[in-house]
């Protein structure tokens, strides 16, 4: 039934903040950028397997707030890196805000190192890097 995934759909205070962010920093691909006709715009960024879908309301929104615990919700975005340790220490650098830094996989069966850090608008985004392939054997 599913033929792969296509995107998932967040919110901004401030598109050109996002992009600065989405497209500068992590390197997604614009797709597309345009106004609708409520004002709002929108922004489709390619990620290689999927894109990210962001949205900008023209009378702006307020910052993201952490999922609380034993709350159904989106936790986090994660983009896969070839080098978590080297993306955060690029990201870092440009000011990004630190969630956590790189360390081990909790879930070790299918990712070898992670890092946590936030959007402009404070949602988590996680850095990840897989296992190396040879390991799981």
């Amino acid at each position: 039934m599913i033929k792969s995934f296509e995107h998932v759909g967040m919110v901004t205070g401030d598109m050109d903040r996002s992009l600065a962010f989405y497209r500068d920093l992590l390197g997604l691909r614009l797709h597309l950028r345009k106004t609708m006709a409520n004002g709002t715009e929108v922004a489709f960024l390619d990620s290689g397997n999927g894109m990210l879908e962001i949205f900008a309301p023209p009378g702006g929104a307020g910052p993201a707030s952490d999922l609380p615990a034993a709350t159904s919700g989106v936790l986090h975005i994660t983009f896969l890196v070839d080098n978590v340790d080297e993306s955060f220490a690029k990201l870092e650098a440009a000011g990004v805000a630190i969630k956590e830094r790189p360390r081990p996989a909790v879930n070790s069966e299918v990712l070898d190192r992670v890092a946590f850090l936030r959007d402009p608008d404070g949602i988590i985004v996680e850095l990840a890097e897989r296992r190396d392939e040879r390991k799981l054997d």
